[in-house]
Formats: C-alpha cells, structure tokens, sequence
C-alpha cells in the first residue's frame, strides 16, 4: 500500500526510472485522452472546472488508458490525500490500515481519496468491506479496472460509485506523447517508424514510451524501422485478455462456433491462447454453448465440452491446446439448435407473468392419509403402467394448459426428438 499522508512536491524523476515512469502527467492539464470524461459538462468537467466535488468513481478501462495517472491527478486537483493500494498484493487488512489513516486524516481536516487498482482482484467479501466507508463518506473511493465491472464489482459497490469508461488512447494522442517522449530521449523518429510504435502501442500510452525508449537504445541515430522491430523481441497478437479485445475475441469465438465455421473458431481459439487468456474461461464458454446452441440437436455435445474441461484441468498446457481444439472443431462441426435455449427463457417469462400458479391436484405429492383425503395426487395414472410407457395426461397449471415452451428443431438429433413428441402428443400437439 502506498500512503500520500501529505500531496508530495512535483519533482522531476530520475533519468534511470522508465521512460513511460519519468512522462508520467504531473498536473491534470497535462493529461491526455479522455475528453469525453474531462471536457466542459463531461462527467468530470465539473470538478476539473473548480465547480464540483469529487466523488466516488471506478474507472474501467484498458491497460494504458491512464486509469491510476488519472485517480492521481484528480485526488490532487481537489486537495485529497492520496491513498494508493494494489488489490493483486493487499486485501482487508490492508484496507482496515488505509481506512485508519484516512480516519486520522478526517481528524485533521484532510479529506481522503482511496484508490484501489485492479479492483477485480478483490473478492467479494473484500470489496463488502469497502462499502461502510465509502457509504459513511470516511474515504472518497476510486477503484480501477480492466475488467467489466458489470461482472467483477458487486452490484452494491457499484451503486455506490460512478463507472466511468476510459478508452484506448486515438493515433494523434499517442503521437502526441511519443513527441514528449522525443525530448526527454533528445532523439528523432523517422515517420514509418513511428507509424509502426503507433500500431504496436493499440492504444496504450505506456507500450508506446516503453517501445520508443527500447527502439532508441537499439537506433545509431534517428530511431528508424529497424531499431523498433529490434525493440520487439517477441510481437504478441493484438489481445489483452482484460481489456476489449477480451471480449471482441470471445464473441469471434462464439459467433463462429455458432456460425459452423470450424476454421474461424480454431484461428479464434488460437488468438486467445496465444493472448494469455485463461483457457478455464474457455472450457466454461464452450460448455455455455454446447447447450445453448446446439442442445439436442447432438446431446453428446455437453458431453463433449464437459470432458475437455476436466481433461484440460488435468493436462494443462502445452497439451490442453490439442484437447480444446478437438472440442472446439466437434462444437463448430455439430448441427445446431437453440431450442432448449428458448424454451427455458419462455418458461421464466411465463412464471414472471402468471406468478406461483397451483399445482394441479394428480400431480401433488401425498405421503400422508390426510392430503390423500383431500384430494393430493388424486387419479394420478404412472406412465411405465401404460403401453409405450407414455400416457397423455395434464401436466401444466390449467393457466398454461396450451404453452409449448419446447419447440424442437428438425437438426441433428433434435429431429427424431420432434418426431417421437409429435407421435406421442399427435401432430396438433407440436
């Protein structure tokens, strides 16, 4: 944990720190990106502008938006005492010591910003820890993440805070901040070479200092092409698994699972494997679509993504990448249906809409004389006493009595699943 007790003086950092370290903004004027946050009327503006306060926010955006430069920047500006804690290497205790001295700040008369990066590390009982003192107002909370916050910040934190939504810094800003990182370095930049930083920074301000600052050590004189390809020991396909690549990738992914396009769902699996992605996170996707979009149009499917998910847990990479593939070929291979999808989703619709209908009297349960004699269970008749071990019988509330939920494709499987219904309930029952 990192504790400003008092706001430090702007101090020019030493030559030997990085190169992305020593341009970090001092001031907020010297920001860069995120008008759409700190521009007149933007959600910031007011406060940037001298004409509101700061509250409690948790910035979401990708590695090198500016997150924790920006939490920084503004605790400053308003005259906050800066508490810094990383969520990866603190957790309650952690927490329990910034909260004393923001506490012990209160009594100055200080007021306290408490920032949290990588929030999504915390768990959930150490982000409800939180929630007292951002309620109370003993601290004002800034959390950082790279991850959605929709899915990794419990609902009532996130209620409590302001989510703000940073984006990858446009080619003119990160031009902008390589020309800053030119003086420092005293160099110049060839233009193709600094086409080719621009593109390998995807919006990240701090790849692209790290990058110019490696290439300028390899360069003789002018930074040119060959000095940052030199500088690029290993290129890393453009994903960041939290970040919104995460997402664009996953939803490839999927869409072409969906879409029966093998070819497209292995260069896709490839991508995130490649990325670092955490392959648990794929298994639980394809088991997610092996029921979801194919269902009984090959039931063996499940089977399928199940399996590959406890044989990756037991194989682990390298060797798991031949385990996915298999899974992922067999699911983009298999005839697709949604059917089951759609009809779970129109049930709930249905018990939204009519409520906890009764269940009807044969079906009730009866352990007791007393139900029987009222009437539980009643003229109930058992099915494997019947020929074909099938008797058409009422089995939904008298409410729902015409509802068909399930509505079998004519794909795979689920096409002699629909002739055997349509057999058994008679082709007005389909």
């Amino acid at each position: 944990m990192e504790l400003f007790p008092e706001t430090p003086p702007v101090e020019r950092p030493s030559p030997d720190r990085p190169l992305a370290e020593r341009l970090r903004p001092r001031r907020l004027e010297d920001f860069v990106g995120q008008d759409h946050l700190l521009g007149p009327d933007k959600p910031l503006g007011r406060f940037v502008g001298g004409k509101g306060r700061l509250r409690s926010v948790i910035l979401w955006g990708p590695p090198g938006s500016g997150k924790t430069t920006l939490a920084r920047l503004l605790a400053e500006h308003g005259g906050y005492q800066f508490i810094a804690q990383s969520a990866v290497l603190g957790g309650v205790k952690e927490l329990r010591s910034a909260i004393a001295v923001a506490e012990q700040n209160a009594g100055r008369g200080w007021r306290t910003a408490l920032f949290v990066d990588e929030l999504h590390r915390f768990n959930k009982a150490q982000q409800d820890a939180l929630l007292p003192f951002v309620e109370k107002g003993t601290v004002v909370f800034i959390g950082a993440t790279t991850e959605n916050p929709g899915f990794e910040v419990i609902p009532a934190l996130r209620s409590r805070c302001r989510v703000l939504t940073l984006h990858a810094l446009e080619a003119d800003a990160i031009r902008g901040i390589l020309g800053r990182g030119l003086a420092e370095l005293n160099r110049a930049l060839e233009p193709k070479a600094e086409s080719m930083i621009i593109r390998l920074a995807n919006g990240d301000a701090r790849r692209a200092l790290t990058l110019l600052d490696a290439a300028a050590e390899h360069a003789q004189g002018d930074i040119d092409p060959p000095a940052v390809e030199a500088a690029v020991e290993t290129r890393l396909p453009d994903y960041d698994k939290g970040g919104e690549a995460h997402y664009d990738v996953i939803s490839a992914f999927i869409k072409s699972l969906r879409g029966s396009d093998p070819n497209a769902a292995i260069y896709w699996l490839a991508r995130m494997l490649e990325g670092g992605e955490d392959p648990r996170f794929i298994t639980r996707r394809l088991c997610i679509f092996a029921a979801e979009d194919i269902g009984n149009a090959d039931p063996l499917a499940q089977t399928v993504a199940m399996s590959a998910a406890q044989a990756f847990d037991r194989v682990g990479l390298p060797e798991g990448r031949i385990i996915l593939a298999q899974a992922t070929t067999y699911l983009a291979s298999a005839p697709k249906s949604n059917a089951s999808y759609l009809s779970i989703d129109a049930a709930i619709a249905a018990v939204r809409e009519h409520g906890s209908l009764p269940v009807p009297m044969h079906l009730r349960n009866a352990p007791t004389e007393f139900m029987r004699s009222e009437g539980y269970g009643k003229g109930y008749r058992y099915p494997h006493d019947e020929p074909d071990h099938f008797i058409r019988e009422k089995y939904l509330p008298e409410a729902l009595e015409r509802a068909r939920f399930y509505k079998p494709s004519e794909q795979g499987e689920e096409a002699e699943i629909a002739r055997r219904l349509r057999k058994l309930w008679g082709e007005d029952k389909t």
